[in-house]
């Protein structure tokens, strides 16, 4: 009797009909890897509080981080980083396309804010130099896409933060550095409702 009663539970739970709720409030956490633009990888971990503006419509702040192990080459010779990490704040917008009666949900969305970049050390495999990133946080943009699934979450995004200095210990400007990367991710979210069944 009482996996019929749990099974009539379930089943009336996938029947219910549910929708993102405007004026609802959400949080999303996601975790995922990371590709920076000039080669290597990492982990990136965010967690974004969010306001459903429309029933497919939200803004949000994403509060992320990113640890990343990258590849820079300083005039023609290669140097391996220990660790690449930045931290960022991004205002978020994200528009989806849903469908009435649908669970699964495409989306896009973009945003812009701050990124903190960390003052990493490098040693050079040439003549083991060491070389550092200037840390100077800088203002980036976000692009992503992906879809929602009931609760569950999976996008691809790119940040686009803005070349830092490559420094030698004396603090010598050796180039410039790619800071922008590629990041894909799985999460889930609470609150704010739930895409139709």
């Amino acid at each position: 009797m009482k996996k019929v009663i749990l099974v009539a539970c379930i089943a009336l739970a996938f029947t219910s009909v549910y929708s993102q709720k405007q004026g609802g409030f959400r949080v999303g956490l996601d975790l995922g890897y990371t590709v920076p633009s000039v080669g290597g990888g990492g982990l990136l971990l965010s967690i974004e509080p969010k306001y459903n503006i429309k029933e497919n419509m939200n803004v949000g702040l994403r509060i992320g981080g990113a640890g990343m192990i990258r590849d820079i080459q300083d005039n023609g010779s290669t140097t391996s980083a220990k660790v690449s990490a930045n931290i960022s704040y991004v205002g978020t917008y994200d528009y989806y396309f849903n469908k009435s009666g649908k669970s699964f949900v495409p989306y896009i969305g973009g945003g812009i804010g701050y990124y903190s970049i960390a003052n990493v050390e490098f040693n050079d495999t040439n003549n083991s130099d060491q070389v550092s990133v200037n840390g100077t946080g800088k203002v980036g943009e976000l692009l992503r896409g992906g879809f929602e699934w009931n609760k569950f979450r999976m996008g691809i995004e790119y940040n686009f933060v803005p070349k830092s200095n490559l420094q030698d210990i004396n603090g010598n400007d050796l180039g410039i550095v790619s800071n922008t990367y590629l990041g894909i991710h799985l999460g889930f979210y609470v609150g704010g409702g739930k895409w139709r069944k």
